[in-house]
């Protein structure tokens, strides 16, 4: 009854403070998401004890910041993400693609998403596939480039990965998984120099193959190939996404900062 009656309290700090009980009962938190203060509202939408009910309300908030916080909430069930499949916000549809267990049809669904960026994060993070299968084939260049970077990906994936077109797409594939011995010849021959740089400075090439790459003709290559020391480079691995998260002092934009 305390926090019930708090939930009303003329200062927003205090109602903040509600909103972001684990322990809050429904009564306390209903009013709260439609409180004028956003980042109230946005506790409301990252606190697990919010129904789902009210996390349908939220992820139409016309606060950005509302919204993507409902992503990173675990009590989002099918209903919510099924909303949040359909929803104009590109960044809320590109953070439903980055979700771990993404119904089979919501998945399909962003598969054809008009966004190329939404249809990169899901080919990056998906499990599902019949998802990775359906993208191997995308016309855009980055999305093949989020399949390359996908560990899930099956080595006659990786192999016909290993001969696409993009030079970006087959430097991703380098630095980000571990290749078959073919697939790993054939590139040391790469005639790009951006992607045997990549495979010279790559944190799982084998060391035979940048044994071999210190006698490349491009210079730039040998040197890396050379000097490597495991650990010194950018990590390879895909980290989990910080959903809905804004850091302070970021100001508008993307999660993290970045202009839209």
């Amino acid at each position: 009854m305390t926090l019930i009656d708090l939930a009303s309290d003329p200062s927003a700090a205090v109602r903040k403070a509600v909103a972001t009980r684990p322990d809050a009962p429904a009564q306390a938190l209903r009013p709260l998401t439609r409180d004028p203060d956003r980042q109230v509202r946005e506790a409301v939408a990252r606190n697990p004890a919010t129904s789902v009910g009210n996390l349908l309300r939220l992820v139409k908030d016309a606060d950005r910041w509302v919204r993507w916080a409902v992503a990173g909430n675990p009590a989002c069930d099918r209903s919510v993400r099924q909303v949040m499949s359909e929803a104009q916000d590109k960044e809320l549809r590109g953070l439903l693609a980055e979700t771990r267990e993404l119904e089979p049809d919501l998945a399909a669904r962003l598969v054809d998403d008009v966004s190329p960026e939404v249809r990169e994060r899901l080919a990056t993070h998906t499990h599902d596939p019949d998802v990775i299968t359906a993208l191997m084939a995308d016309r855009t260049a980055r999305v093949r480039k989020g399949i390359a970077r996908n560990p899930r990906t099956t080595a006659d994936q990786r192999s016909v990965l290993a001969q696409d077109p993009v030079v970006d797409v087959r430097a991703a594939l380098v630095r980000a998984v571990e290749l078959d011995e073919a697939d790993l010849e054939r590139l040391v021959d790469d005639r790009s120099v951006q992607v045997r740089l990549a495979l010279a400075k790559s944190e799982v090439v084998p060391p035979h193959i940048r044994q071999a790459l210190e006698r490349d003709p491009d210079e730039t290559v040998a040197s890396a190939a050379r000097e490597f020391r495991p650990g010194a480079g950018a990590s390879p691995v895909i980290r989990a996404p910080r959903v809905g998260h804004r850091r302070s002092g970021t100001g508008p934009g993307r999660p993290g900062g970045t202009a839209r």
